[in-house]
């Protein structure tokens, strides 16, 4: 450390990727309740993830599946609020609240559209969907029956898709205004209605039927009804904390040139977030192939990996909240110095969780009643996804740093462009043409991340990403 200070790297590094207690106190302020909200919701859903489980593999299977459909839905979501966001957070650095109200009115009216768009298509072609991750090798009357309880499954889905639009949509405000405390309280009062809803349905406790997956379907429909509730009451009956909501609903005027800007900007956030959620489920199908059982283990990792990565993935929420306040009060270096100390303290709280994931891995996957052949599949998947989960925190952390300058098409090469260029047909290419068994298969298709992680870290250095939208509106 004497010779490191000596030279005068010690002292560089540490201004430029180490900040000091008030830089600490104000991003944890906004990391962690959202780490808690999403660790709550992880959680949850690994404990639904196991209860659908105790009633069999297939079971399990048809609803994962449903739920790669879902993830999808999702994630279209996220993207179309997300352009509406970068504006909403530089709005709210530049205290203008009623362009920031605008914002939220398009985000209601964009969510509405992705929703009726989302149930066309899935009342339309549920089977021909589903039917896409039941091409492995496997008992025919496993695939069967996977179909059927996926179909089941999304049906009921489907009423859920609006609260869940419509809440999101009010949370991202939220949090852009600085207000992260109240959308976890309502995904966490939410994500314990599912909880109970699910355990009461799923084995019929209380006096109610045994529903089985149609319970859990059910209980996850209330829970997203719950958490709408909540965030829309308890905002509206604080306008003094949440002026932008003053007025909300007495028009729908949005300024024609939000509007341009926001689509010009959010357009491909959307497209994005669709092509990125559609290449991972996608590379999903691909790995599907190599038999029934894979599809078992792959839902059995992707719950632990989004589990421990919740921890390192919510310091983008944070990303994007401090450094579009900053852009937006027109301090661009201040936001350029942010971006790099957030990246660092998420490098390093991802190095952690992938090491506790890797040593974990092969006890925690007992939780589940199912074949040892799947648990061992989700073990070694685990343990491939850690040793990679520090270069997903770094392309995280710049995937949301260029987002909050408006470079929104770059995010597109650096994220779904990347998926369908290389991601995918990388993975098409081990799956087709070799004879890799599928844990060494699995483990070279992570071994796409460093690369872009390589990428997003030298674009972000360039500072071209960084601009003061509200300035360039004025």
């Amino acid at each position: 450390m004497q010779s490191l200070t000596a030279t005068g790297i010690w002292p560089r590094f540490k201004a430029k990727f180490i900040g000091d207690r008030s830089f600490y106190t104000m991003a944890l302020a906004l990391i962690i309740p959202v780490i808690i909200q999403n660790t709550v919701t992880n959680v949850v859903n690994l404990l639904d993830n196991v209860m659908v489980g105790y009633l069999g593999t297939n079971h399990m299977s048809g609803v994962a599946i449903a739920n790669h459909l879902m993830f999808v839905f999702n994630l279209s979501i996220f993207g179309a609020l997300s352009g509406a966001g970068i504006y909403g957070a530089q709005f709210a650095g530049a205290k203008d609240w009623r362009s920031f109200r605008e914002t939220l009115r398009l985000r209601l009216l964009v969510a509405v559209g992705i929703t009726a768009v989302a149930v066309i298509i899935f009342t339309q072609w549920p089977t021909e969907l589903l039917s896409l991750y039941l091409e492995g090798e496997g008992n025919p009357a496993d695939s069967s029956a996977m179909l059927a309880f996926g179909s089941q499954y999304l049906k009921i889905m489907l009423w859920g898709l609006l609260p869940f639009a419509l809440a999101q949509s009010y949370s991202s405000a939220l949090r852009e205004a600085g207000e992260t405390v109240l959308p976890m309280r309502a995904s966490v009062i939410s994500v314990f209605v599912n909880l109970v809803f699910n355990y009461v349905l799923i084995f019929g406790k209380l006096g109610f039927p045994a529903l089985g997956i149609t319970g859990a379907a059910i209980a996850t429909v209330i829970s997203r009804m719950a958490e709408l509730v909540i965030v829309v009451v308890v905002s509206h009956r604080n306008l003094d904390r949440f002026p932008f909501l003053i007025g909300l609903y007495r028009s729908l005027h949005i300024g024609k040139n939000l509007t341009k800007n926001v689509m010009i900007k959010g357009m491909p956030l959307l497209v994005n977030e669709f092509l990125w959620s559609a290449g991972m489920v996608t590379i999903t199908q691909i790995l599907s192939t190599k038999g029934l059982a894979v599809v078992g283990g792959l839902n059995i990792a992707s719950t632990f990996t989004n589990l421990f990565g919740a921890f390192f993935f919510s310091i983008g929420t944070a990303v994007a909240i401090v450094t579009g306040q900053a852009l937006g009060a027109g301090d661009l270096e201040l936001a350029k110095a942010q971006v790099w100390r957030l990246l660092f303290f998420a490098v390093c709280l991802a190095s952690v969780i992938a090491l506790i994931l890797a040593i974990s891995a092969g006890w925690i996957t007992q939780i589940y009643n199912t074949e040892v052949e799947v648990r061992n599949l989700a073990a070694a998947f685990m343990r491939a996804s850690a040793l990679v989960m520090p270069f997903q925190a770094i392309a995280n952390s710049c995937y949301f740093a260029i987002r909050s300058g408006g470079r929104t098409m770059l995010t597109m090469v650096f994220d779904s462009i990347y998926v369908w260029v290389i991601c995918l047909p990388f993975t098409y290419a081990l799956v087709a043409f070799t004879s890799l068994e599928i844990e060494t298969l699995y483990l070279f298709s992570q071994a796409i991340h460093p690369l872009k992680a390589i990428l997003s870290v030298a674009f972000v250095a360039t500072g071209f990403w960084a601009r003061n939208l509200v300035s360039e509106k004025a």
